[in-house]
């Protein structure tokens, strides 16, 4: 089983969260009362990084953010959660990436992120020749160049790479392109699947124009649905784990930051895939992108609880 030897690099962004609850979300215009507001680090590489380290994987961060409050504060809960954090850039006259989450009483949320401003895009700082000492390499799309730049390396290095498929627009799609032909493991969200797969009907469909376009597999993450997934010998499904949801705010995260974990320790694909279900599954139970990541006894506990 994984365990603390797994060694990942996770590349991308790192964000501000401020969290509002709510009753109910928000339609149209007006006013909402909120009954709890909190504040800390969010996003996807950097929650997928304190997810595995959570678990016992020793982490890096490699990202950028400005060298304003909110990129020191975010530097530093992810260090004090035990990720190494060396190549996670502080650049001056930049801005930090935040995001405003409004999450409802049945833990459904909606973000608005502002993904930050005047960030270098060249990756070319990159300590990339350190790669052979990592077992597993995960990015997420929001810094694309950076993105490239590690699959690249990985790929010529054969070490298994993980990418978030937050796909949203037209801009994102174009890069997938470019980064798909590089990714073992290519993990969307069912509305990110949508957006890249756009014209395929349904969500076989879906899987198979990303298996097309040069992943080895192509999964989607459905929730309470489950998961299903394409790879060489065809299409593959798991059921979800029943949980009370509290709060799903970096669920996605916490499952692409697992599945590293798991890859980067050596277990199968199918073992990994529902592993990384169950640690989604249990984060979900807790308010917060963060506060709710389970450990390796505990994820392992609700696998072992439930036979296929």
């Amino acid at each position: 089983m994984p365990g603390p030897a797994a060694r990942l690099i996770c590349l991308g962004l790192s964000a501000l969260d401020i969290t509002w609850e709510v009753d109910t979300l928000p339609q149209g215009s007006g006013k909402s009362r909120a009954s709890d507001l909190r504040e800390g680090g969010g996003g996807m590489a950097a929650n997928a990084a304190a997810a595995a380290a959570k678990l016992g994987a020793a982490v890096q961060f490699w990202g950028r953010a400005g060298a304003d409050d909110a990129g020191r504060a975010m530097k530093a809960q992810l260090a004090a959660l035990g990720v190494d954090v060396t190549q996670l850039r502080l650049f001056e006259g930049a801005r930090s990436s935040l995001s405003g989450i409004v999450v409802d009483r049945r833990g459904e949320r909606m973000i608005v992120n502002f993904r930050g401003a005047g960030l270098p895009a060249d990756p070319g700082w990159l300590p990339l020749a350190a790669l052979p000492g990592a077992d597993a390499v995960l990015a997420d799309p929001r810094w694309p160049e950076g993105a490239l730049a590690l699959f690249g390396a990985a790929r010529r290095q054969g070490l298994p790479t993980v990418l978030d498929g937050d796909v949203g627009d037209a801009a994102d799609a174009a890069w997938f392109d470019k980064l798909l032909p590089h990714t073992d493991h290519a993990i969307f969200s069912a509305p990110g699947l949508a957006h890249y797969a756009t014209g395929a009907c349904t969500l076989d469909a879906q899987l198979h124009f990303a298996l097309a376009r040069g992943c080895r597999l192509a999964a989607v993450t459905l929730g309470e649905h489950g998961l299903r997934w394409a790879d060489a010998s065809g299409l593959h499904s798991l059921p979800a784990f029943a949980v009370q949801a509290v709060d799903t705010t970096g669920a996605g995260d916490a499952f692409h930051g697992a599945f590293a974990f798991a890859l980067g320790a050596g277990w199968p694909v199918r073992r990994a895939l529902r592993f990384s279900a169950a640690v989604a599954a249990l984060k979900c139970q807790r308010p917060g992108g963060r506060a709710g990541l389970p450990d390796l006894a505990s994820a392992l506990a609700l696998v072992d609880s439930i036979k296929e």
